[in-house]
């Protein structure tokens, strides 16, 4: 587990296709799409300059809850979220909290240990789908 919960990859995609093929991934699993948040289009929109940044935000109550009834402050780390963001030198990353640093950070660890192991498992394989060519 990363030191601050951020989990980061490289993706051999722009920003847009990256969250795109995120996006038709967690639909095609069930999940729920409730927001998709281009953060640079905003920026554009106020004049100010910003490199490719999109937020899709994501989930379902099956996931979510178990979570929630062991701690409800998890609430605000949920639903899920991925970033895919353009760096300096042009290169797509894609970025994500780990289910398990939240249930540490919220306290509820070792009671949800089995619900955020399965959820790191699906982020995971969700982003090697978004990041992949």
């Amino acid at each position: 587990m990363p030191a601050d919960g951020l989990v980061t990859r490289a993706s051999q995609n722009s920003a847009r296709e990256t969250i795109d093929r995120l996006e038709a991934a967690v639909k095609a699993k069930g999940l729920t799409v409730f927001a998709r948040i281009d953060h640079a289009g905003g920026a554009a929109a106020v004049g100010l300059p910003l490199r490719p940044t999109e937020l899709l935000i994501f989930g379902n109550a099956n996931g979510g809850t178990p979570l929630m009834q062991a701690a409800q402050s998890i609430g605000i780390d949920l639903p899920l979220k991925a970033l895919a963001w353009e760096d300096a030198a042009g290169k797509t990353w894609l970025s994500y909290n780990d289910p398990a640093w939240l249930a540490e950070r919220h306290g509820i660890a070792p009671q949800t240990a089995a619900v955020a192991h399965n959820l790191a498992a699906a982020l995971a394989a969700f982003a090697r789908h978004a990041a992949e060519g």
